[in-house]
């Protein structure tokens, strides 16, 4: 069953909204106070998180940003009433992948979490064990945020570290465009291709020193990190 750590505060909602998702087959987590998710979290090891914003004791942004620096990759949908563009925005920039407005229909939440699973359902990024991944001279480190060479350490942001990411676990295959777009800032508006092309800018610029490496733009499809030699381990 794909496991879902749902966050809803309301009782009548989460009991309406955890058994229809249980419904379909879908093994659900429900939490009702903000300061629990992260212990559920690390128990129950969800595959996506569906989080209401509003919440006692801590918000959904502030438990999406959580969620990311235990898991980059993670699925995010935020749940609210709230429909003013900058709550939009504030969303996406705490690392949420989809915002679904309330009230919605059970059908809308049920593709949007299938339509999101499908595109976060890349291959596994090939890891140490201790959660680094090799590319060619450099290791990057998703979980710090960071990646080095030699002596040389550079931070990276959140945006960078998923943008790497997503091609990292895809090095050597083509990765559409609007597949980073929908992953990374949850739409694929001409603002937000504007922007991947800045972040991809920064990735050549961060990895030039190894020219095993090289990040290919490939017109109107998308994009092809090269790799070469030694990739993981």
């Amino acid at each position: 069953m794909t496991k879902i750590l749902y966050v809803e505060d309301e009782p009548f909602l989460g009991k309406i909204v955890k058994e229809s998702l249980e419904s379909r087959q879908f093994e659900v987590c429900m939490v009702a106070d903000g300061r629990d998710v992260l212990a559920q979290f690390k128990v129950f090891q969800p595959v996506i998180c569906v989080l209401d914003v509003m919440l006692p004791h801590r918000d959904g942004y502030a438990l999406a940003q959580d969620i990311r620096q235990l898991a980059p990759e993670m699925p995010i949908i935020f749940l609210t009433a709230k429909t003013q563009t900058e709550d939009v925005l504030k969303g996406f920039q705490a690392g949420g992948n989809d915002y679904v407005r309330k009230p919605f229909s059970m059908e809308e939440l049920i593709v949007r979490i299938q339509n999101l699973l499908q595109l976060t359902n890349a291959k596994p990024v090939l890891a140490a064990p201790n959660g680094n991944i090799m590319l060619g001279s450099y290791t990057f480190y998703p979980h710090k945020y960071e990646l080095h060479r030699a002596d040389s350490l550079r931070k990276l942001s959140h945006r960078e570290t998923e943008l790497l990411s997503i091609l990292a676990e895809n090095r050597n295959f083509t990765v559409p465009r609007r597949d980073i777009l929908m992953r990374v800032w949850g739409d694929d508006s001409f603002f937000n291709s504007r922007n991947l092309d800045v972040y991809i800018t920064r990735l050549r610029d961060y990895l030039r020193e190894d020219p095993a490496l090289e990040i290919v733009t490939l017109k109107g499809v998308g994009y092809l990190f090269k790799c070469e030699g030694r990739e993981n381990f």
